[in-house]
């Protein structure tokens, strides 16, 4: 549902909540300003803004299309900008718009709802009414409150996503065959749409530092150092997260190889074996199925079976030592070949 939130700050940094926006626009502007809040608005919710403010409409259209990727653009009478706000929920990085109008006497914020359908500055507020030394200076300070806040909440995902990846990890080492790797190509994509956004915004505060924008004093240009700086080492965390995630991919793949490998070892070692038994046998049934076991009894007489048989096992027996030392010999000379 659409809600906003009005404002005035004092010259003293009173914060006054007021009622409406007509209340606000006849507010005492020549010592304080304004802040205007919306959350989750509608066409008719900005569009007054653009006359009683000055807004631009493209400035407008963009704050109602939600794909926009991070930019400042400088106007008549303010400056716009896009930053995006991160969330992680279990398994998933969720990316937000937070779109700020920032003028000589006003502030308006446009944000959305998280997951859990509260505000994404639902709690600025209350870092707001802690610091009046600092936001009775302009609403730049009040912006950079805003900023740093969402900024902060970018480290709670950026450090959910390294102790996932750590998790995935001690999957792959201790439990391979449980682990699925399409989790890794996932992470890969949300830190690939984190550092897309990380990498844009750096860009703004890299502008922003450059007294760019005449909306921004220069005593306010040390607090937006400190978010580009933030920014900075974000960006960093992600390009590490992006490294170890083709790390893990590599590990998990060398890993189902050697596990592979050593499947096939075991089926090479058992075939090796079956076939030294089978090339043993070989002669002998050979030998066995020439005439028949009758026939080599016959060699020495009826009354003598016993001895025939006798007879012929042990050279059965060694016929099939001879053939099993010959293998072993091969089998060695092989392996000295392929060493």
């Amino acid at each position: 549902m659409p809600e906003t939130r009005f404002y005035y700050i004092s010259e003293i940094g009173k914060i006054l909540t007021l009622a409406s926006l007509s209340e606000a626009m006849s507010a005492d502007l020549a010592t304080g300003y304004i802040w205007i809040d919306h959350c989750q608005p509608t066409k008719e919710d900005l569009t007054p803004l653009i006359d009683l403010l000055g807004l631009h409409p493209l400035a407008i259209e963009d704050c109602l299309d939600e794909n926009q990727l991070p930019k400042v653009d400088e106007y008549g009478n303010h400056t716009f900008l896009i930053f995006n706000a991160f969330e992680y929920t279990p398994g998933e990085v969720l990316i937000y718009e937070v779109d700020a109008f920032l003028g000589e006497r006003f502030l308006v914020t446009v944000s959305r709802n998280d997951s859990k359908g509260q505000p994404l500055i639902n709690n600025v507020l209350k870092k707001v009414e802690a610091s009046t030394s600092l936001v009775q200076q302009g609403p730049a300070f009040l912006l950079h409150m805003i900023m740093d806040k969402i900024v902060d909440q970018k480290f709670l995902a950026l450090d959910a996503i390294e102790d996932e990846l750590d998790k995935y990890e001690e999957t792959i080492l201790t439990e391979l065959a449980d682990f699925k790797p399409a989790l890794l190509l996932k992470s890969r994509k949300d830190l690939l749409t984190i550092r897309k956004s990380l990498f844009h915004e750096r860009e703004i505060l890299g502008k922003i530092t450059r007294k760019d924008s005449p909306y921004i004093p220069d005593k306010a240009i040390y607090f937006y150092r400190d978010i580009h700086d933030h920014l900075s080492k974000f960006y960093e965390l992600t390009e590490n997260s992006r490294d170890l995630v083709t790390s893990l991919m590599e590990m998990y793949l060398s890993m189902l190889n050697n596990q592979m490998s050593r499947a096939a070892n075991q089926t090479n070692a058992i075939v090796r074996r079956l076939t030294i038994i089978t090339t043993i046998f070989m002669p002998l049934t050979l030998l066995s199925g020439i005439g028949g076991m009758s026939e080599y009894t016959m060699i020495t007489g009826p009354e003598n079976w016993r001895i025939a048989y006798l007879l012929l096992f042990l050279v059965f027996a060694v016929i099939a030592v001879i053939n099993f030392i010959l293998l072993r010999r091969l089998e060695k000379k092989t392996r000295d070949l392929d060493i």
